[in-house]
């Protein structure tokens, strides 16, 4: 019995012993390990739950990835243990100046702390920052950036060229068209030019008019010629001189009549009247409109005939309202034909109408054209392209950077950080290659956004309006804290002992 019991008690000692060594073997975890135990198990918590939100709505959160419902863009994986608000204080810059002072609901404006957390309608807040940039200024981390297409470009200095190309109407040259009519009454008793579009040259007879009043003409011009002739030596002062005015005022009455120099002498060699008068071309050109028939009567004054010189031709260009500061008198001008694409005429801008055509909005540009071989002719249509001047050292952005507004124009200029700044522009010219001239608004060097411009645009507007919208509520608890203190620095001194002595019964 005494052997069974010093058994037992060697067994329990043993026991003793070795609970004890192991005991003292293990030690207390440090804050190493602890730190590294909360981590892990992080981890383990994250991989077990990963959640996507939206850089540009941090307020929208899902478990799957996808795109986000507001904007459309690609949601980001969220960072272990941080909300999506934290999400996006953290892709923000670090420097002090655009860190989260406020944070605000997405959904109630008015509804602003000064921690993060969650509005009374369960949404994440969102941060304010408040840096004294604009109030359109937007931050964007670079992945939500690169999934949007944000590319830029920076602001240089380049040579812009531009050829406007457009169409214009071949037309007569306005001061080589001429009208032939008749300064006396009669009828016409020889046509010699008898159709329209007949080619005449300078001096060519053109018709042949009877007139009772120019046969009385020429026989007065030969009695006046025959009493000159006899009076010319007569003694009695003033005889003469009053025979020889009288001569040169039938002279003249039948020059007047368009009577030439030669049928004059031939009147005067021949002593006989004529009973027609011819009337001759004044210019080479081509009948361009024929009244004139054998046989009618014409009164004086009435038009017969129409005579255009086509041997230089004009040509009125359409130019757009936006592409009259490229436009000058002087410039070269190429014209190409419908039907003959291969052959070129060159000419120069004459002069540019001062008035638009309401309808199409356009200028005239008047273009004026050799035409030796009557190739081009008036009222065909034509292929113009204007060789513009080079605006040299013009500060220029691509064309498409610019987002035009019933306001103005408006860039967004890349900052750093992820930071774009909305600034209004004033543009000048664009040239073939895509790029416009800022007259105003920007700086060389400077970058610009020249894709996914629209995005930015409508977020930068949403956050304007949101902080217009917040403005009256901060001022009005800005000033109900104000009247408040001042209600305070007023109250007597027992009722301020009194309400410290409630304070201290609550305490």
């Amino acid at each position: 019995m005494k052997a069974l019991k010093a058994i037992v008690l060697i067994i329990a000692l043993i026991a003793a012993l070795a609970g004890g060594y192991l005991l003292g073997t293990r030690r207390p975890a440090g804050p190493e390990q602890a730190h590294e135990q909360q981590v892990a198990k992080g981890q383990a918590e994250a991989e077990k739950k990963q959640q996507y939100t939206c850089g540009m709505h941090p307020f929208v959160i899902r478990d799957e990835p996808g795109l986000c419902p507001v904007c459309g863009m690609t949601l980001v994986p969220l960072k272990p243990g941080a909300t999506g608000s934290q999400q996006q204080a953290a892709n923000a810059p670090t420097q002090a100046a655009t860190a989260p002072k406020k944070w605000r609901s997405p959904m109630d404006p008015g509804y602003i702390r000064d921690a993060p957390g969650k509005d009374y309608m369960g949404h994440d807040l969102v941060p304010v920052t408040e840096d004294g940039s604009d109030a359109g200024t937007i931050s964007i981390d670079p992945v939500t950036a690169q999934n949007m297409g944000v590319r830029t470009e920076p602001v240089s200095r380049r040579q812009l060229v531009k050829t406007i190309r457009t169409v214009g109407l071949m037309t007569y040259e306005e001061g080589r068209q001429f009208s032939i009519n008749s300064k006396i009454e009669g009828w016409i008793e020889k046509l010699f030019v008898n159709q329209a579009g007949q080619m005449v040259k300078k001096g060519q007879p053109l018709m042949e008019i009877y007139s009772p009043e120019l046969v009385a003409a020429q026989q007065e011009y030969l009695l006046a010629l025959e009493n000159s002739g006899k009076l010319a030596g007569n003694p009695v002062a003033g005889i003469a001189g009053s025979a020889d005015r009288l001569l040169a005022a039938a002279r003249t009455r039948l020059k007047y009549w368009d009577i030439s120099p030669g049928q004059i002498r031939a009147i005067e060699t021949s002593g006989q009247t004529t009973k027609t008068l011819t009337l001759f071309s004044p210019h080479s050109g081509v009948v361009t409109m024929k009244k004139a028939l054998e046989g009618m009567r014409v009164m004086a004054g009435e038009e017969l005939l129409q005579i255009s010189d086509i041997s230089n031709i004009w040509i009125n260009a359409d130019i757009f309202e936006y592409e009259l500061p490229w436009v000058k008198v002087g410039q070269t001008a190429r014209v190409e034909l419908p039907f003959a694409a291969d052959k070129v005429f060159e000419g120069r801008i004459t002069y540019i109408y001062p008035y638009l055509n309401n309808e199409s909005r356009t200028a005239r540009a008047r273009i004026e054209l050799v035409n030796p071989g009557l190739e081009l002719k008036p009222d065909m249509y034509a292929n113009v392209m204007i060789d513009t001047g080079m605006v040299e050292g013009a500060l220029a952005i691509p064309v498409n950077a610019i987002l035009s507004s019933g306001k103005g124009q408006t860039v967004f200029v890349a900052l750093g950080d992820g930071r774009f700044e909305p600034r209004p522009v004033k543009s000048g010219v664009t040239d073939d290659n895509g790029y416009i001239q800022i007259l105003s608004g920007l700086s060389e060097g400077e970058s610009v956004v020249v894709s996914a411009q629209f995005m930015l645009d409508s977020e930068s507007t949403l956050r304007e309006a949101v902080q217009k919208m917040s403005a009256p509520a901060e001022q009005a608890a800005g000033a109900a804290d104000h009247k408040a203190r001042k209600g305070e620095a007023n109250s007597p001194p027992a009722q301020k002992a009194g309400t410290e002595k409630l304070d201290d019964l609550f305490k």
